[in-house]
């Protein structure tokens, strides 16, 4: 019996009930006495998913995590709960009922997909994840929903389901892959493997290369809370479109095939914006929307004279610009009685910790340095966060 099947007994169930909330730091006093008890392999199992779960609760929510079986690997690269269910929400849109979720993990995309009405086909390779998943499908009281398969995606039959989502496996034993090629199955399989759906979502890194976008696709980078997770080809849906999803929202800016904005002198507001909009390429659009331009032909932060609310960039004032020099900035800082200093940094190869170690900032005061380049040329701008508004425009 494997640690997943004995976690599925009633006395494993038991057990996860009793250690749910044990602090790591309490973890082997309450092992040593709960193996008075349990057979000590199954205490290390529950210790051991009790400690997934923990992690696995900013992805899928206490609540569901709490309740939910996970990997190790099925922790690490899971769909976040808000993603998923983002993208389960626009298939139901596009009229899908159906979907062969292909390398589904530990369930998290079927789950999604489920809980939105549609009707799963959930594989995997891998015996233990597939279990996991199904276990999770038992566990959420969404079997009528979900069909775990355990099955080399690559032999898989999905004609009759409207419609394809396909996670390739991006972890190898030396940790992150960056060629799509090495990923599990290959992205030329995937995308193969779309193209003969009628409808089809290949969730992919966020750093592909634009070029290796195939040209019928839909390219879509999505943050969360402003963190970048993930980028999805669609296929069809907008042969040759590309988008930046903001969540929570969602708030979407189009490729509308602006040119690059014009690089200007900085002015009173820096705008820098979501990384889902940069990795698009859609700073031109979000400038345009701003009456703004660039600091620089190479660097992501568009300037502007006026405030204007946007869901897509992040606003500060800026009260000074210096050319890159510690001693200046550590004079100014001590003028502005600076002590809580936030460094943000673009186009400069000094890190955000050793600037603070040099500038030693001391007082009642906050502010925000940006170290970049400004036409060319290393700069400092100090500025803060603009208050956000009520009137923001998507």
């Amino acid at each position: 019996m494997n640690d997943l099947d004995a976690l599925l007994t009633p006395e494993g169930r038991a057990l996860l009930d009793e250690v749910r909330d044990t602090d790591p730091a309490h973890e082997l006093a309450v092992a040593t006495r709960l193996r008075r008890e349990h057979p000590a392999e199954l205490v290390s199992a529950a210790l051991g998913q009790a400690r997934l779960r923990q992690r696995a609760a900013a992805k899928f929510g206490a609540e569901d995590a709490g309740r939910m079986f996970f990997t190790p690997n099925g922790v690490e690269q899971s769909t976040r709960t808000t993603v998923a269910t983002y993208r389960a929400e626009r298939l139901k849109a596009l009229g899908v009922t159906s979907v062969a979720d292909l390398c589904c993990g530990i369930g998290g995309d079927a789950i999604a997909l489920a809980r939105a009405g549609i009707r799963v086909l959930a594989v995997d390779r891998d015996p233990l994840t597939a279990a996991t998943a199904r276990a999770n499908a038992e566990t959420l009281g969404l079997t009528d929903l979900i069909e775990v398969v355990e099955a080399d995606v690559t032999e898989v039959d999905t004609a009759g389901w409207d419609a394809v989502f396909v996670d390739p496996g991006r972890r190898g034993g030396r940790g992150r892959i960056f060629d799509p090629e090495g990923y599990s199955p290959p992205l030329s399989w995937a995308v193969e493997a779309a193209r003969r759906a009628p409808l089809a979502a290949l969730k992919i890194a966020p750093g592909i290369p634009h070029e290796a976008v195939p040209a019928e696709a839909e390219a879509e980078w999505i943050s969360d809370r402003g963190d970048v997770k993930e980028a999805v080809l669609w296929f069809g849906t907008e042969p040759g479109a590309v988008r930046a999803t903001l969540l929570p929202g969602p708030r979407t800016v189009l490729s509308t095939g602006l040119p690059d904005p014009r690089v200007r002198p900085v002015g009173r507001y820096l705008y820098e914006p979501d990384g889902a909009v940069i990795r698009a390429h859609l700073v031109a659009e979000v400038a345009q929307q701003l009456d703004g331009g660039l600091i620089d032909e190479t660097i992501a932060y568009v300037t502007a004279d006026e405030p204007r609310p946007t869901p897509y960039a992040s606003p500060y004032e800026i009260t000074d610009q210096l050319p890159f020099n510690l001693k200046k900035l550590k004079a100014l800082l001590r003028e502005r009685e600076v002590g809580i200093l936030t460094v943000k940094k673009r186009g400069s190869a000094v890190e955000p910790e050793e600037l603070r170690r040099k500038v030693k900032p001391q007082g009642r005061n906050a502010a925000t340095v940006f170290l970049t380049r400004v036409a060319g040329a290393p700069t400092m701008l100090v500025g803060a966060p603009v208050a956000p508004t009520s009137g923001g425009t998507s």
